[in-house]
């Protein structure tokens, strides 16, 4: 199991305190300081089943500077969209729990990190 987070947000760090308090066997990815590659990122989203839009923190800064916004939502697009996560990791929504069993959740709640525990 392996969670991507962001030090300084408190979801990740909430997230990293329950799978600590569970015994949970992790790894944590800076994903900031240890950005995904594109490859990586094409395989969280096949792992959580979403599209590169439905991780993407639009209210960024970056991502209004980019326009994401306004950038088209289909599969055409789907290579831009990742290519920009990848230069700029902020835009990642997190924290990102990839579970043992090959799926992998936005831990964004208690519910979620549970459910993540619950697949390995």
């Amino acid at each position: 199991m392996e969670i991507w987070i962001n030090p300084a947000c408190s979801k990740c760090r909430s997230a990293v305190s329950l799978l600590d308090a569970e015994g949970a066997d992790y790894t944590v990815r800076r994903y900031l300081e240890d950005v995904p590659s594109t490859e990586e990122i094409q395989d969280v989203l096949d792992r959580l089943g979403l599209e590169p839009w439905d991780i993407t923190r639009t209210q960024e800064a970056v991502a209004k500077e980019l326009g994401l916004k306004e950038w088209p939502r289909e599969a055409s697009s789907r290579e831009r969209w990742i290519v920009a996560l990848s230069e700029h990791p902020k835009l990642i929504q997190r924290p990102i729990i990839t579970a043992e069993d090959g799926t992998a959740v936005v831990a964004r709640s208690e519910e979620a990190v549970r459910e993540a525990l619950g697949r390995r």
